[in-house]
């Protein structure tokens, strides 16, 4: 049976599909979960985006086995074109850059419909800060992409009723705890702003992104910026070269940083690459960020 034609939001675009695509690209670890836990790896012909950056833990290396890395890093159109890709799940700077090679425009021509991350709308598009519900909207558009709506609404619904239920029993102070995340950089930090998964996922666990101010998703800041706000807590995302262990080092033992709170009491909490971003993680992420938050 074929799905009739259908149309989906994506970012400012209405996209819209005569049928199932049979030919997925994901890019990106969490993108690619997310096809993952749809079940939907039969309509896929290969990921891209991740080994570059990131190792695969288990539980992705299983899901992933029986298809192949197209690229380490981003892809260029040649490599989705040479997949006969119908279809590439990407967001901007994820798989996707404003006014680069590989865009819903550029692969068009191609027959090859982009679906964008919605946390990444903000860099070509406004909208509001970021939000486990934009983690859901995408779970939710791939449902109704690859015709799988009653899985999607079932795994939405069983995100929110999980996370109804934990942040119900939490114990928090009376005030949010101050948290700075620390992706990476030395002599400037890069850190999630206000439209990152990172800043949604915190406010869940009871703290508040003290750089929700800074209009981005992921940008970078100045080391004067985070002294000046003085986090209780700082959460590091595990990814790269540079360990989670190094980054939490590199604070601890610089000068500059020792009168911050989250410093004098080592107050740091470890997130995966694959939990802050947007994908099927984020609700454990929530609760590994509480239990950094208040369990000491």
């Amino acid at each position: 049976m074929t799905l009739a034609e259908t149309t989906v939001q994506s970012c400012d675009r209405e996209v819209t599909f005569d049928g199932v695509p049979q030919a997925a690209i994901s890019n990106d670890v969490n993108l690619t979960e997310m096809m993952l836990v749809l079940g939907l790896a039969d309509k896929m012909v290969g990921y891209t985006g991740i080994s570059g950056w990131k190792t695969l833990d288990e539980e992705m290396r299983a899901g992933v086995e029986e298809l192949p890395e197209l690229s380490a890093k981003y892809p260029t159109k040649e490599v989705l074109i040479g997949a006969d890709a119908d279809f590439f799940f990407a967001g901007w700077n994820y798989g996707m850059k404003v006014g680069g090679e590989v865009t819903p425009e550029t692969l068009a021509p191609f027959g090859i419909d982009v679906y964008e991350l919605t946390e990444s709308c903000i860099h070509i598009s406004e909208k509001g800060k970021a939000s486990m519900d934009d983690m859901y909207n995408d779970i939710l558009n791939l449902g109704t992409i690859f015709d799988v709506k009653d899985k999607a609404a079932s795994l939405v619904d069983g995100y929110k009723a999980e996370l109804a239920d934990f942040t119900g029993s939490l114990e928090t102070g009376d005030e949010p705890l101050r948290v700075f995340v620390y992706d990476s950089g030395e002599d400037t930090p890069f850190t999630a702003g206000l439209y990152a998964m990172p800043t949604a996922l915190i406010e869940a666990a009871g703290g508040t992104n003290i750089m929700n101010d800074f209009e981005k998703s992921w940008g970078t800041v100045t080391w004067e910026a985070v002294v000046e706000r003085n986090p209780e807590v700082v959460v590091i995302v595990n990814y790269g070269n540079v360990t989670a262990e190094e980054k939490r080092a590199f604070m601890m033992n610089n000068p500059a940083f020792a009168d911050l709170d989250a410093v004098k009491n080592d107050r740091f909490v470890t997130l995966e690459y694959v939990e802050a971003t947007p994908g099927p993680r984020n609700i454990n992420a929530v609760k590994k960020l509480a239990d950094g938050f208040w369990s000491n």
